[in-house]
């Protein structure tokens, strides 16, 4: 398994099994209807690439491993696979985590047509706030959990229960209610789960400029 593991690596990699290498597969083998993989294999050394050509390129892919795979192999020290690792971990994670927050709040934004902005350090540790809404001289708090797939609701909803005693004093503060948003990709992008929370902050946005 790790050798093949390998071979399929540096096969992609140097692209040794694009169709200009290895001819239309998938269209062929229709194209033949075998029976059998003897009678895939005749029909694909007669009619899509000869066999030396096939030969040629497991050469090439040797080539490519035991020199430019191994060159580069040897220039990799204990201290790149560290920085690498803690790169993986810390800053990727980090930097996604981010990412998602900023693509929940920039919908949020755009849907309920009103600044939101991020929320100072102070608030973050005595409130639990992430984001929040100016209205005339109140303050609405948003709190962003990405969740996923489920795994992370329970505790997620143990942790509400938790802070909910500081978004209590945030609003006895600032007048307006913390609101929690959950985020999590459907497809390609990241959306906000719990939409009936929208309602409710609209409904929050109305009654504090009625204030």
């Amino acid at each position: 398994m790790p050798k093949e593991w390998i071979l399929n690596s540096v096969m992609n990699r140097f692209q040794l099994n694009f169709k200009r290498n290895v001819g239309p597969t998938s269209e062929s083998i229709r194209k033949c209807s075998p029976k059998t993989m003897d009678e895939w294999r005749e029909y694909y050394f007669a009619n899509v690439k000869p066999k030396e050509h096939i030969i040629e390129l497991g050469k090439k892919l040797y080539t490519k491993i035991t020199e430019v795979i191994q060159s580069e192999v040897a220039e990799v020290t204990e201290q790149d696979c560290i920085d690498y690792m803690i790169q993986l971990v810390i800053d990727r994670t980090y930097d996604g985590y981010t990412t998602e927050i900023q693509t929940i709040y920039g919908q949020l934004q755009n849907i309920l047509k009103v600044k939101i902005e991020a929320a100072p350090d102070e608030w973050d540790r005595l409130f639990n706030v992430d984001f929040f809404i100016k209205i005339k001289e109140k303050y609405i708090g948003l709190q962003i959990k990405p969740v996923n797939s489920g795994i992370q609701l329970p505790e997620i909803f143990k942790e509400y229960t938790l802070q909910e005693k500081t978004h209590q004093k945030f609003t006895e503060v600032f007048g307006g209610k913390v609101f929690y948003l959950f985020s999590a990709k459907v497809g390609d992008k990241k959306e906000i789960q719990n939409k009936e929370v929208i309602e409710e902050i609209t409904a929050e946005i109305k009654r504090l400029e009625q204030l």
